[in-house]
């Protein structure tokens, strides 16, 4: 027996997937950024941008080919462009936690950079589950329906009441445009 409704089921599974391939970007976040910090000597910030550069281009592969393959194809160039400009949003989100730690609190020990770093990713994985499942990898529209041209947010459907028969809508004239609806 399913729990749920299949809509609730649908998003759960999308949070896996998106889990899965975020958990191998965090991984790869990780581990670059402490073998630039340590090998290069860069600063803290600088490694974590470089880090987060490396594992955008690793998410971009998983997303477009594990978690969203069955999502829209035809417009990649925008995909991509959309996909680039919230993962540096997100990267300004990341590594701006840890520059306040660094930088601002003093905190400044490998450990600590660790720590702020893997909160800068956490936080900024909140704004990219949202724009990329509302901007970049947008859901195929439903068969027989004709596809928007502008992405929107998940909402519910607007409800518009529906005038009676004989009741003029309005800006229509009273004569020949409601006769022609009516036969429509």
């Amino acid at each position: 027996m399913e729990r749920g409704s299949p809509r609730l089921r649908r998003i759960a599974r999308e949070v896996a997937k998106f889990g899965a391939v975020g958990g191998i970007g965090v991984l790869v976040n990780l581990l670059v950024f402490n073998l630039v910090r340590h090998v290069t000597g860069l600063p803290v910030v600088r490694a974590g941008v470089i880090a987060t550069v490396v594992a955008i281009a690793c998410n971009y592969i998983g997303f477009r080919y594990f978690a969203y393959r069955d999502r829209d194809k035809s417009r990649r160039t925008r995909e991509l462009t959309l996909f680039l400009l919230f993962s540096a949003i997100g990267l300004v989100i990341e590594n701006g936690v840890l520059y306040v730690a660094t930088y601002g609190f003093g905190w400044n020990t490998p450990l600590q950079n660790n720590i702020f770093k893997f909160v800068g990713i956490g936080v900024a994985t909140l704004f990219r589950f949202w724009s990329y499942r509302t901007w970049v990898f947008r859901a195929l529209p439903a068969p027989g329906a004709e596809p928007d041209t502008e992405p929107r947010a998940h909402t519910e459907p607007e409800t518009e009441a529906v005038p009676a028969q004989d009741e003029p809508r309005r800006g229509e004239r009273e004569t020949g445009e409601r006769e022609r609806r009516v036969r429509a």
